[in-house]
């Protein structure tokens, strides 16, 4: 996730003042030191790191906690509501009718990015489309073009035109009917003069309502220039960061939105067009300090039963009170987890096991993971309609049959069977029981009770 050395730094600096009751002033001193050092590690720029940090120890010194609460929940909850302040509300792109103006440098992933939004708001019941005026970079129509495709928007362009303005012009009446028009606009390698007068000229004939700045993950102190040239020449109403899904240090991208004074729009994550998220500060803070998201989590549990062809209620937990528990309805399971994306980022977004937990786990721990679902899907591709539905059924030779028809191992046949029983004991005990209780089920089975830790790691420790 992007910031999450940034992240991992603060919740150590924080983890200092375990087991504290109060604060005295070498306390905030020293914790204010360990965040500056965090924020500027992560290329936050100074000036802003120590803005930042002079207000978290004043709230700290001045502050006093509420009852009951540990002087580190005092300090994490000033640090939590310091840094939402900082990147913004999640006002800056609401969802209505409107034209977004993109700007950017080359390779920041401005033409990516389009047709992600427009992927995006076309799930939420609009009808968008993007158009490329970018005459500059060669192949940038095609690019455009084919992610518009996978996104399933409209698009418009013209490769054999050389007037980007004329194009956005052309463009904004050729796609009247959109209910939110993209334009995506050409990148330079550096601030060059004609970029920025080309996008005022952009900018004056589509009118947008929003003009947005897209900057690559890895943005350093180079920001607040390009932040601040663009906000002079078309004024930036929010920022869009991409390329999460890498090891950047991210702290460009703070620096961006404080200095236009905007908020962050959205979020690339990953390379498909739909490894995107529109920005909520709460829950992005509440991820980088380790502390959860479940309203990103729910909605990408809803994205995956879409993706799926599923209705809601053909997933419904309380038919698992019902009948056996078989391999079929594991398999549901695991294929609505794979659509939820990588396992790193949906475990960030679980309260208790991202954060800490997830810094304890070795590099390679989700890579493991990942494997072993792959290895358990391919185990159940091999099996016959009789073994999904009874899994009892497959004894020694159908074991071995299995291991040679998934190319994995008999060993790895037994875990799946493991981990299927553990599950099914789980839900039994849950049998009989009322509404109130499908809750407290679905709680367990998310737990070490047989549930998704179990399955990554067949009972055997943390991965196997």
């Amino acid at each position: 996730m992007v910031l999450d050395d940034l992240g991992t730094s603060l919740r150590s600096s924080l983890d200092a003042l375990q087991g504290k009751t109060r604060l005295d002033e070498d306390d905030v001193e020293g914790i204010v030191k360990e965040i500056q050092r965090s924020l500027l590690s992560a290329d936050v720029d100074v000036s802003l790191v120590m803005e930042l940090s002079d207000s978290i120890e004043t709230r700290a010194l001045e502050e006093e906690p509420p009852g009951g609460t540990t002087a580190r929940d005092h300090v994490l909850k000033i640090v939590y509501e310091e840094m939402v302040a900082l990147v913004g509300d999640s006002t800056a792109l609401p969802l209505e009718p409107q034209t977004i103006l993109l700007a950017g440098l080359q390779g920041s992933g401005k033409t990516t990015s389009a047709a992600k939004m427009a992927w995006w708001f076309s799930t939420k019941g609009l009808r968008p489309a993007v158009i490329q005026t970018d005459t500059f970079r060669p192949g940038a129509y095609d690019q455009a073009e084919q992610m518009a495709e996978r996104a399933e928007v409209d698009f418009y362009g013209d490769p054999d035109a050389d007037d980007p303005v004329e194009i956005a012009r052309e463009g904004m009446a050729a796609t009247a009917d959109a209910d939110v028009r993209i334009v995506d606009t050409a990148g330079r390698h550096a601030l060059e003069d004609d970029l920025i007068a080309e996008i005022e000229d952009i900018e004056r004939a589509v009118d947008p309502d929003r003009s947005l700045l897209v900057l690559d993950a890895a943005i350093g102190q180079g920001a607040k220039d390009q932040a601040r040239q663009f906000e002079k020449s078309i004024g930036i109403d929010g920022v869009v960061i991409t390329k999460l899904d890498g090891t950047a240090k991210g702290g460009g991208a703070l620096t961006a939105v404080n200095e236009t004074g905007s908020s962050i729009a959205f979020l690339g994550t990953g390379e498909t067009v739909q490894d995107v998220e529109r920005f909520e500060p709460s829950g992005f803070i509440s991820r980088l300090l380790g502390m959860g998201d479940l309203k990103q989590l729910s909605e990408r549990v809803e994205r995956a039963m879409q993706e799926a062809g599923e209705e809601e209620d053909d997933w419904d937990p309380e038919q698992l009170l019902q009948g056996e528990f078989t391999l079929k309805d594991m398999k549901k399971q695991m294929d609505a987890m794979n659509r939820m994306g990588p396992l790193d980022q949906v475990m960030d977004m679980i309260p208790g096991m991202g954060g800490g937990m997830m810094d304890q786990l070795p590099d390679d721990a989700m890579d493991v993971t990942q494997d072993r679902m792959r290895s358990f899907e391919r185990i159940m591709d091999s099996m016959t309609e009789a073994e999904l539905e009874n899994p009892r059924v497959v004894g020694q030779s159908r074991t071995e049959r299995i291991a040679r028809g998934s190319g994995t191992d008999e060993e790895t046949v037994r875990q799946l069977l493991e981990q299927h029983s553990m599950m099914e004991r789980t839900i039994e005990q849950f049998q009989g029981m009322g509404d109130g209780d499908i809750q407290r089920m679905m709680k367990k089975m998310g737990g070490g009770g047989g549930g998704l830790g179990d399955m990554m790691g067949g009972g055997k420790g943390p991965f196997g």
